[in-house]
């Protein structure tokens, strides 16, 4: 720890410092500038699991993916599980991090006990809810690595059982959809039986599928998406399913949700000769960062003429009764599908975290390219969405491209709250405002 606070330190002044590590998983393609590399690829390890406390820590760096790994063994998990291998601990606590346990516990940072920030000022503190670092602690979330890094953090972990029960329930409409969703996650259970997650999946107006969990001792058999098979296909097809813990954990990883479909991995030859170590969310984002730098795909589509397209890759969070809404607007404005539907309910309140305590959300999901009507710039449809979702009262997460300007930014992200903690523990500006990070892209 010691090392790196030195290593900041020794930074050029004039350098905006960023983290040098292995994975991403943000989708803000920044324009180039100076910037002094601090890494942290040293900082990925599981330091301790204690099965007595359900407790774990881990360097900011560790990887769900790894975490996973060590708290299985004993029968344990983290109480939110991002559904993708490479995000970090770290990561999801000062960005975004969301799955289908969130209905009942929150977002991965609301299970944080403990976190020790190297902050914009040079200093290593350890920030609890009840200690003199409290501020930060609370500011922390969503907070993007603008008021320091985590390099350690402590959570709490839930009990677990070795198979996975999936029930996929059908909706012909959105709003009978949502009110299912809202009295499910409200009862915790479905036709009497508890349930321990919910996700859903959007396909059109007229096919849409709550999917329920419940964790079972034994399973009459498994099924395996890490292979030819399909995880979000297999929903249109069959209602029960049974997967392993971990399977289920990772069930959205091997095709990137849908968006493997973009690199032709979904075509039954393709797929049969892509090694299985290949079909992970990593190598997509890898792919899609080459294309960004090379600009591959723009260079094709004006060879052949094709219409300018612009990436929608965002999640939003909207009250679940506004949730049907979201759905027409988002299908007769923008079109894509599918869209992922998770709820999330927050306990308390987090300074940059806007959601209303108490309150059932469902996070939309959707990530792809939509062609931009003629005439149109890049950054239509993202607006467009940006004004729908604060019509509704929602929130947009900030882990990939906004267009706000300034004075609605700092309405719609608390800066009422964030700018006494960035004087307190970055007075000297040395890392990037969450304006100036998220939405200049700088």
């Amino acid at each position: 720890m010691e090392q790196i606070r030195e290593s900041y330190a020794a930074m050029p002044e004039d350098a905006a410092p960023r983290l040098a590590k292995a994975t991403t998983n943000l989708f803000r393609f920044r324009e180039p500038t100076k910037t002094a590399k601090l890494s942290a690829r040293d900082l990925d390890q599981v330091i301790h699991v204690d099965p007595v406390t359900r407790t774990a820590e881990v360097q900011g760096m560790t990887t769900y993916e790894n975490l996973v790994d060590a708290t299985l063994p004993h029968g344990l998990m983290p109480f939110v599980v991002p559904q993708l291998k490479t995000i970090t601990l770290g990561g999801a606590v000062t960005g975004l991090g969301i799955e289908s346990s969130s209905f009942k516990d929150g977002l991965p940072h609301e299970s944080v006990e403990e976190l020790e920030i190297l902050t914009g000022d040079g200093r290593i503190v350890v920030a609890r809810a009840d200690n003199e670092f409290s501020d930060l602690f609370n500011a922390f979330p969503n907070s993007y690595g603008t008021l320091g890094y985590a390099l350690r953090i402590k959570i709490k972990l839930a009990p677990v059982q070795p198979y996975v029960r999936l029930t996929h329930v059908r909706f012909t409409d959105a709003d009978k959809c949502m009110l299912a969703m809202q009295e499910i996650c409200e009862t915790r259970e479905h036709d009497g039986d508890p349930i321990d997650f919910i996700d859903g999946t959007y396909f059109g107006p007229d096919e849409m599928y709550i999917t329920l969990g419940r964790f079972a001792e034994r399973a009459p058999y498994v099924s395996d998406y890490t292979g030819m098979r399909i995880y979000y296909q297999s929903m249109r097809n069959r209602t029960r399913d049974w997967l392993t813990i971990r399977d289920y954990l990772w069930r959205w990883d091997t095709d990137w949700f849908w968006c493997s479909r973009a690199f032709g991995v979904q075509q039954p030859l393709v797929r049969s000769i892509t090694p299985r170590r290949w079909l992970r969310s990593d190598v997509y984002r890898k792919l899609v960062g080459l294309d960004q730098r090379y600009g591959i795909t723009a260079r094709i589509d004006r060879w052949r003429d094709n219409p300018v397209h612009e990436s929608v890759i965002q999640d939003v969070e909207v009250p679940v009764e506004r949730g049907a809404e979201f759905l027409d607007f988002f299908h007769r404005q923008v079109g894509m599908t599918p869209l992922w539907m998770c709820p999330l309910k927050s306990t308390r309140e987090w300074s940059l975290y806007p959601l209303e305590p108490g309150r059932l959300y469902v996070n939309f999901g959707f990530w792809g390219m939509v062609a931009l009507p003629r005439g149109q710039q890049d950054g239509y449809y993202n607006r467009l969405i940006e004004h729908a979702v604060h019509e509704l009262e929602g929130h947009k997460s900030l882990y990939s491209s906004s267009f706000y300007a300034r004075e609605e930014f700092w309405r719609f992200y608390n800066g009422d709250a964030y700018w006494p903690v960035k004087r307190a523990y970055d007075p000297g500006g040395r890392l990037l405002d969450l304006y100036e990070k998220c939405v200049r892209g700088r």
